[in-house]
């Protein structure tokens, strides 16, 4: 099984995008040190993500001030794609909450029969979860609008509401 990416205490962490609406890719991307590591993920990731961090920050006093600069590293390289997310509770002695991802499964398998699948685990502080929380909100809601009787996103060029069997054009 492949080591994981373990680092403990990020100097930075982020969400971000490249390419346009309807055909941006998402990555999560954590720094320690030298050590960068991307991971490409889905928009329904980044959106429960947020939404799990917010959930977690109502529980907590307020964070201090939070990081500014949550731009991308270049090069954007991902060590894999994301599959499962995860979050540790939070642990009052440290001030932080571990993100583990797990490499969305593969079909190949290593000589025990393992499924040789990756993992990185985050440690993020109160101020760096907050920081995630509202930029991983911001980008999803910087995409298409969502068609208000399917929920699926509505293209520039339009939309063939499954729900309208097609009829009805946005």
């Amino acid at each position: 099984m492949p080591e994981p990416y373990d680092l403990p205490s990020v100097e930075a962490i982020t969400v971000g995008t490249v390419g346009p609406p309807g055909q941006r890719v998402f990555y999560l991307q954590a720094r320690l040190g030298p050590e960068v590591v991307t991971l490409k993920c889905e928009k329904t990731q980044v959106a429960a993500l947020a939404t799990a961090l917010t959930e977690l920050l109502a529980d907590l006093p307020p964070p201090g001030p939070m990081p500014s600069d949550l731009d991308l590293q270049e090069p954007v390289q991902p060590a894999f794609v994301a599959g499962a997310m995860a979050l540790t509770p939070y642990d009052v002695a440290t001030g932080k909450v571990t993100l583990v991802v797990q490499e969305a499964v593969r079909d190949d398998t290593d000589d025990a029969g393992d499924v040789g699948a990756q993992e990185a685990r985050f440690g993020i502080d109160q101020a760096q979860i907050a920081a995630l929380a509202v930029r991983g909100a911001d980008l999803v809601q910087q995409g298409r609008p969502n068609c208000p009787l399917c929920g699926q996103p509505i293209d520039p060029s339009g939309h063939a509401c499954p729900r309208s069997n097609g009829h009805l054009k946005h």
